[in-house]
């Protein structure tokens, strides 16, 4: 899928982007041409970067492995073999591929900073086998290309034809970034980034998809890697394979601004000609110089423009664009409506849990717990501060296992499933919100909403229907085009429902959903639920707010200190005198009696 270049933004981007062309083809010096194929490298290499370090989140610090790997791969190949380079790229990005699969399957099962520290590990590694393995590597002295001349070998005698490989290799990487951004990898990408224990609520596999930014990245480096090695026509180990170089390319995707298409490009375009032109007027004595330079454009950029130059002005520049001649907001397709079940009375089981048993060191968080909730039932589970409910709750999600005990859930085609991880119970049918909200604060309202959608399809205008459609039950219609970050308490609770509710879930669990919430929002909540359920989803919520419970409940269960204390109807359980002794203790239910 490409965009619409009858669109302003794209072809106001492509006129843009053909100024990395038209420029140099117009001055016709040999040094303004070295210097834009440098930009496209180094802002193709910063684009690759930042679909793992910017879209991801995962520091890259160690990146030069794969760009050092495609360098050698290509050079070795046409040295021993006579392969050309092209094909050589190819066989590069395979191997950057594999490498990267090394490095993050393992890391990305942890949480911190060892994706980071093992890229710069590999990195050191790498390149002492390169040092050492001089037989075949050149060693520290290193390889120079063989100068073949002509297109196969990807070495020209002029300056415009080495620009047009790189700038083809700067759209490449442009396009993927773009086609990542906006398809649903894009989207879990993000997701991951922001909020990653959270993630797994909306179905996202969180290793699957950051070892996915992690490979594409690799290969894109590696392939432009192997372009770079043609065109210096020289190759050693401690520039192939340079710390430095890896910290350059993420500092163009930080001042340019991280996570976003044009970002790197951006930084690049900023920071390269200043610091070469520099080092160019300085001569011999402006060696390092550039280094200095960097360092001050990024100091100043993160003290000024935080977000980098597009988070300070792409929202500025896009409105502006949208104004051309040409704009048009895309088509949204309807999304079919979702089939009415009426509340008519308890249906068969949909979710099981029996005997759930929990232990955090010596305290029993869930003591043989057991509770079912049926077809077509809104369930209140309520309890004094510390019961364990959240534990529970928890455990009914897959956040937390239980000890012991099992739950199960009746998938859609009425088999049982006993699912494992909080991604196997969102695919199983269970939707959940969490006590705080979570929003994905790098995301507006409406890709929130479609993060959830995106679980059963992977098409974007589908995915947009459903937000739209849940929006709509959830009154969110009129905030979608805000951030996640901007809306109010009432908002961000309505969003955490619409997200869960757009994966399309047979049960709801809903966690405080009511708490904070000023009256009016409470009854907005109410009857949100209440239309909820009467779309047959089946819910089951932790409430502490009594006006609630006894609106909302068809039946309501009681935990006390890990345990079921009793469950029935609202009315029966607010008079039952356990309950009482349970939230006003046991001196309130004597001074009531006498």
């Amino acid at each position: 899928m490409f965009p619409d270049i009858r669109q302003p933004r794209v072809y106001v981007g492509l006129i843009a982007l053909s100024l990395l062309l038209l420029i140099p083809i117009s001055v016709q010096s040999a040094f303004v041409y070295h210097l834009f194929v440098l930009i496209c490298v180094y802002g193709a290499l910063s684009t690759a970067w930042n679909i793992v370090g910017g879209y991801a989140g995962q520091l890259s610090l160690g990146h030069a492995v794969f760009y050092g790997i495609g360098s050698y791969t290509a050079t070795l190949l046409i040295i021993n073999f006579g392969i050309s380079p092209w094909i050589g790229m190819f066989l590069g990005a395979a191997i950057a591929g594999v490498v990267a699969v090394m490095i993050a399957y393992p890391t990305f099962r942890l949480r911190g900073p060892f994706f980071a520290l093992a890229t710069i590990a590999v990195l050191e590694v790498v390149k002492l086998l390169v040092v050492h393995q001089s037989d075949w590597t050149g060693g520290a002295a290193g390889l120079s290309v063989p100068l073949n001349i002509g297109l196969k070998w990807m070495i020209f005698r002029e300056k415009w034809a080495y620009l047009l490989v790189a700038f083809g290799m700067l759209l490449l990487t442009l396009w993927v970034a773009w086609k990542i951004r906006h398809s649903r990898l894009g989207f879990y990408l993000v997701a991951v980034r922001e909020r990653e224990l959270a993630a797994p609520a909306v179905g996202i596999d969180t290793v699957r998809v950051k070892l996915s930014a992690a490979v594409i990245s690799a290969m894109l480096t590696s392939m432009v890697g192997s372009f770079h090695a043609m065109y210096l026509t020289f190759i050693e180990p401690s520039a192939a394979f340079s710390l430095e170089l890896s910290i350059q390319v993420a500092m163009f995707a930080l001042i340019g601004g991280l996570g976003s298409v044009a970002g790197p490009l951006a930084g690049t375009v900023l920071v390269v000609p200043v610091a070469e032109l520099v080092r160019g007027w300085l001569g011999s004595f402006g060696s390092g110089m550039h280094g200095f330079i960097y360092g001050i454009i990024l100091v100043v950029v993160v003290l000024t423009m935080p977000r980098g130059i597009v988070g300070q002005f792409g929202e500025r520049v896009r409105k502006w664009v949208d104004r051309l001649p040409g704009h048009r907001e895309p088509p949204v397709e309807p999304a079919a409506a979702p089939a009415t079940v009426a509340a008519d009375g308890r249906g068969q089981p949909v979710l099981e849990a029996r005997n759930l048993n929990k232990h955090f060191g010596g305290l029993h968080a869930t003591n043989d717990v057991s509770l079912t909730l049926h077809e077509g039932e809104i369930l209140g589970v309520i309890g004094p501060n510390g019961a364990g409910k959240t534990t529970v709750f928890n455990q009914l999600s897959g956040f937390i296992n239980p000890d012991s005990g099992s739950v199960r859930v009746r998938t859609a085609d009425g088999n049982w499933v006993e699912p494992k991880s909080p991604r196997d119970f969102a695919r199983a049918g269970v939707g959940r919100t969490f006590q705080i909200a979570q929003p994905f604060s790098g995301l507006s309202v409406l890709e929130n909403i479609m993060l959830g959608a995106f679980m059963h399809t992977s098409n974007r205008r589908e995915a947009e229907a459903i937000a739209r459609q849940v929006a709509d039950l959830t009154e969110l219609t009129g905030s979608l085009d805000a951030e996640a970050r901007s809306l109010t308490i009432g908002g961000l609770k309505r969003l955490e429902v619409a997200r869960a509710l757009a994966t399309r879930p047979r049960i709801l669990l809903l966690d405080e959903v009511m708490a904070g919430l000023n009256p009016a929002d409470v009854e907005r909540a109410i009857n949100m639920v209440r239309r909820i359920r009467d779309a047959g989803v089946s819910v089951l919520f932790i409430e502490h707010l009594m006006q609630a419970t006894m609106a909302l409940s068809d039946r309501v269960l009681v935990i006390n200190v890990g345990a079921v204390l009793t469950e029935g109807s609202p009315q029966d359980v607010v008079n039952d005198t356990r309950v009482i002794e349970a939230y006003l203790g046991k001196e309130y239910l004597n001074a009531i009696h006498s």
